[in-house]
């Protein structure tokens, strides 16, 4: 059978093309090794990022959630917000940062104020106003409608121990009731709000 050349595809055509591209017999892939190298830097990158995700949350920071409005406006109930467990142990604790604590009365359970005074200071509040050594604490964070009129006998923050006070100043159980809170009860100041959407920011 005689075979001529218009059978013979012209060079460079895209037949020609395809051809040259697919070449299994003389340059075998290796693919097995290929997907497994991949397999293992993905695990590899799993593994780092598990173990970042672990120290950030145990020595970093913890995300929690509100529960109550005693610290309104600000934090609303069921609130979520990271708070930072590392800063207190390379800053001092200073007065109107916002804390979260183990509640002196229950170890269990916790709490989360604002500091107002720090050890030695002189403390009262007269129908609501806070004085804090002779003179009258100026508290933007405290809304008119959040105030309320109690008052309270000087005291004086013992060492290593910490006035706290929540925002929201009519319904807020705070060292009014329970008294300075130990330095040692203290285990993280709130940074962040991440949840809900439209609280997110930072805790000030």
């Amino acid at each position: 059978m005689q075979t001529g050349p218009q059978n013979i595809p012209e060079s460079g055509s895209t037949q020609d093309l395809q051809a040259g591209i697919a070449s299994p017999v003389q340059n075998p892939t290796p693919a097995p090794p290929q997907i497994a190298a991949g397999a293992g830097l993905w695990l590899r990158d799993l593994f780092i990022s598990a173990a970042a995700s672990v120290l950030i949350i145990t020595f970093l920071y913890q995300p929690v959630r509100v529960e109550g409005t005693s610290m309104l406006p600000r934090l609303e109930d069921r609130d979520r917000l990271f708070i930072n467990k590392f800063v207190y142990h390379v800053s001092a604790i200073e007065r109107g940062d916002v804390v979260v604590f183990h509640y002196p009365r229950d170890p269990e359970k916790s709490y989360i104020k604002r500091v107002i005074g720090l050890p030695g200071d002189r403390l009262w509040v007269v129908e609501g106003q806070v004085w804090l050594n002779g003179k009258p604490l100026t508290e933007g964070y405290v809304p008119d409608e959040y105030r309320d009129s109690r008052s309270m006998a000087e005291t004086i923050v013992p060492p290593d121990c910490y006035f706290m006070m929540g925002d929201h100043r009519s319904i807020s159980s705070d060292s009014r009731e329970f008294g300075p809170v130990e330095r040692s009860l203290i285990y993280g100041k709130a940074a962040f709000i991440y949840w809900p959407a439209k609280d997110a920011g930072a805790v000030r």
